[in-house]
């Protein structure tokens, strides 16, 4: 996932006081803002992200979304590895017609939902799970994302399953329609309504939050601070006055004419920006990798061993499994819900197609990027991630860094001048991330709201306002926040997905008995 990356931006435009120097408007509206919301995310954050002192200081919320993974893949026979070469086949469109209900392909709905994944937290995440876990940290990323193809499965089937169609022909689906939906058909009468209301409300909020906190004011913030590095930091244009805000601008509009046309064009642009991007990144991990092939036995060597006997923070195994399952957790999303208000859209009459779709999206985002760039961090630029593992153990973790620095190190290490191709992938990266999020929110919106083009273009209005603020502010206590919101949804999303399990298992094998019977084949294979 792309909004969760700790640093702040070192070259915003802020006119902060130094020895008691009057300070700008930009910096006495952050200190507002950061004020206000300080308790708030410090509170909710400390809640959400508790570490149970007896599973040595184990986030609660991270072991409740692993818990998950591990029991749904028992409970459907490994299907993420079962299925694989059927969703390859299935993506590629060889069981699904054109003219079948909805409003996206596969691989659209696929490309969607991978660009709100696949971003900053790639790049800059595993720098930290690296840094802080060591190599080792690798291994739980990897166990993690193989975990999370399962959860993806179940509750982009379950997203598919209990999508509305409207009347203009768009289709809105996600959490807030299957816990609703879903749980009222499980639990006849008062009860079921009751309960899946709570739930489906609550992860409509939490949607809403975070699509217009993290979802885009953390991209435009991080996206223009890496810009900022790389044409000059404090000299750099973008450090002028009223330079950030116009990159905002420039910025939301750019979103505006992508999310104005719906799921239909945001599809049509992720489906050739997601693949562009993530084969650039690829690229240069593949560049490094093989520039130094002697040093990848070692490199998978300390993967492994590290896994059990790797030196963190806290200190052996533990240090490398907390980070590895946290950063991967926080990658691919799985158990969130907010991949399957994209799938949703997809034109299918079987709704485990798309959940069998869906288990290659953390595959994609964290068993094979993830990976490749922990390979060319541990490769290319092993003493500095080892110098700032050393200094965050001299200063019992308190030291202060930027992981984005830690891949962008191992970068230029082997490709000099990487920075600026770096940027433009961080830069991609962004955008993605945020005309997803865009959708994400407006589904939300939708199911809060009612829906009408007017509520909709207010929505969109309001969403790319903020990312001209993200642009210009450094929030890091709205990002704690908007973060915190994020994972509070897992707390409503897990509920239902436990209580509609038994509804996916009965989808998979009628589904899987039309494959053996010939009848999807003889009905629905495109000539």
């Amino acid at each position: 996932m792309s909004s969760l990356i700790t640093s702040q931006s070192d070259g915003a435009p802020l006119a902060l006081a130094q020895d008691g120097a009057e300070i700008g408007v930009f910096a006495e509206i952050e200190a507002a803002i950061n004020n206000a919301f300080d308790p708030i995310a410090e509170w909710l954050g400390g809640v959400i992200f508790y570490e149970v002192p007896f599973l040595a200081d184990f986030p609660w919320i991270v072991g409740w979304l692993v818990l998950a993974g591990v029991i749904f893949t028992i409970y459907f026979g490994f299907v993420q590895f079962r299925g694989f070469k059927l969703a390859t086949q299935i993506v590629r469109g060889r069981y699904t017609k054109d003219d079948e209900p909805g409003e996206i392909s596969h691989f659209q709905a696929l490309s969607s939902a991978v660009s709100g994944t696949v971003g900053l937290g790639n790049i800059a995440g595993v720098g930290v799970a690296v840094t802080i876990g060591g190599a080792g940290a690798t291994f739980w990323m990897i166990l993690v994302g193989l975990l999370g193809m399962c959860t993806k499965f179940v509750e982009c089937t379950l997203g598919v399953k209990y999508r509305t169609f409207h009347e203009d022909g768009t289709v809105s689906g996600g959490p807030m329609q299957y816990l609703r939906k879903g749980i009222q058909e499980k639990l006849p009468g008062s009860a079921g309504k009751i309960v899946g209301m709570v739930l489906a409300g609550g992860a409509a909020v939490c949607i809403l939050l975070f699509g217009i906190g993290g979802g885009n004011m953390f991209q435009a913030n991080q996206s223009r601070a890496q810009l900022q590095s790389v044409t000059g930091g404090e000299d750099s244009f973008l450090a002028n006055d009223g330079a950030a805000l116009v990159f905002g601008i420039v910025l939301a509009v750019l979103v505006a004419a992508i999310i104005w046309g719906g799921i239909k064009s945001i599809g049509a642009v992720t489906s050739r920006l997601v693949p562009s991007m993530a084969l650039l990144y690829i690229v240069a991990c593949l560049i490094v990798i093989l520039t130094n092939v002697p040093a990848i036995p070692d490199a998978i060597g300390q993967i492994f061993s590290g896994a059990f006997t790797g030196e963190g923070v806290v200190g052996g195994i533990i240090g490398a499994i907390i980070q590895g399952l946290r950063r991967a957790t926080f990658s691919n999303e799985a158990g969130l819900g907010s991949a399957p208000i994209a799938h949703a859209a997809v034109k299918t009459k079987h709704p485990v197609t798309e959940g069998l779709v869906a288990l290659l999206e953390p595959f994609v985002d964290t068993v094979i990027i993830c990976t490749m760039t922990a390979l060319t961090i541990i490769i290319a630029n092993p003493a500095y991630w080892v110098d700032s593992k050393r200094e965050l153990l001299a200063t019992d973790g308190a030291h202060d860094f930027d992981g984005v620095s830690v891949t962008s190190g191992a970068f230029e290490e082997s490709l000099p001048g990487f920075e600026y191709v770096l940027a433009f992938a961080v830069l991609l990266f962004a955008v993605s991330t945020m005309i997803t999020w865009a959708y994400y929110g407006q589904k939300a919106w939708t199911y809060l709201f009612g829906k009408s083009k007017t509520a909709e273009r207010v929505y969109q209005f309001v969403y790319c306002f903020f990312i001209v603020v993200g642009s210009v502010l450094t929030l890091g206590s709205v990002i704690d926040f908007t973060d915190a919101v994020m994972f509070l949804l897992a707390i409503f999303n897990v509920i239902g997905l436990y209580m509609l399990a038994p509804v996916v298992k009965r989808e998979l094998q009628s589904y899987m008995g039309m494959l053996r019977s010939g009848e999807v084949h003889k009905i629905e294979k495109v000539k």
